[in-house]
């Protein structure tokens, strides 16, 4: 089978909305890794799978799928065919981080009403001019989602807290790493910051976080490549301020996580999406 892929991406003029990008697959390969942003996604043909918090889940077509942020996720074509998808990437004024436990828990949503709120959302931010009815539109989105998240949230308190808290070398790692996104830090830094063995130091943060401290890094520096690009600045002037070495490098990297090449990310980005 000859794969295919189609993406389009743009940052539409609507708070709380950090991206809109729209994806045919067949054969692309979501690596673990993380946003910082929340993930809130529908499939319009065929199914995805991906593993969030080392447990495996599905995204049938009727179903929204909300993965939280600094949760490392992977995604894989559930079928010969692959999949189409939407997604919608939300910043923490929609959903605070007391969301993220419960989100964990249970992050496919199997709710029409959401799912069709979902895609008219996609259809008046695919639109200029249609600002006010999108802001309403994700209005009725985020309260419906914190309906849902809500009653478990009630059924286990002090989880979400306990998650963000920040304890132990592995957070202070994440704390580092969030502090020198773009100038990096070397493991036997780290180690000497936290008061830790860089052994011990990557083991702990793999295990809390299913994901290398080298990876969640590289993720998170996509992130704000995806961003930059979505600003209009050229690829070569975003590998640097991204943190990545030259430009070869953020493409490698690019590539892998997002599915598509830099250039073409932003070319979709300059004809507005559609």
């Amino acid at each position: 089978m000859v794969a295919r892929q189609r993406v389009s991406a743009w940052r539409p003029p609507v708070a709380g909305v950090v991206e809109v990008f729209h994806a045919h697959f067949t054969e692309h390969r979501y690596p673990m890794h993380v946003h910082d942003a929340w993930t809130l996604l529908i499939v319009d043909s065929g199914a995805v799978r991906y593993d969030l918090n080392r447990h495996e889940h599905g995204t049938p077509r009727d179903t929204v799928s909300l993965l939280p942020p600094h949760v490392p996720h992977n995604g894989s074509p559930a079928t010969e065919q692959g999949f189409r998808k939407r997604v919608l990437y939300l910043d923490l004024t929609q959903l605070d981080e007391s969301f993220i436990g419960p989100a964990v828990d249970a992050p496919d949503l199997c709710d029409p009403v959401l799912r069709r709120r979902v895609g008219q959302l996609h259809t008046a931010l695919a639109h200029r001019g249609d600002e006010l009815e999108a802001q309403s539109r994700l209005a009725l989105i985020g309260e419906r989602l914190r309906a849902h998240l809500r009653p478990r949230l009630a059924a286990a308190p002090g989880t979400a807290g306990r998650r963000a808290a920040g304890h132990g070398v592995a957070h202070g790692l994440r704390d580092l790493l969030d502090e020198r996104l773009l100038q990096g830090l070397s493991l036997d830094e780290a180690a000497r910051l936290v008061h830790a063995h860089p052994a011990h130091l990557v083991r702990a943060f793999s295990a809390a976080f299913g994901i290398a401290p080298h990876q969640y890094l590289t993720a998170r520096r996509v992130d704000r490549a995806r961003r930059l690009l979505l600003d209009g600045q050229p690829p070569g002037a975003v590998a640097a301020a991204a943190g990545f070495y030259d430009q070869s490098h953020l493409t490698r990297h690019f590539k892998r996580l997002v599915g598509v090449a830099p250039g073409r990310y932003a070319r979709t980005a300059a004809a507005g999406g559609r």
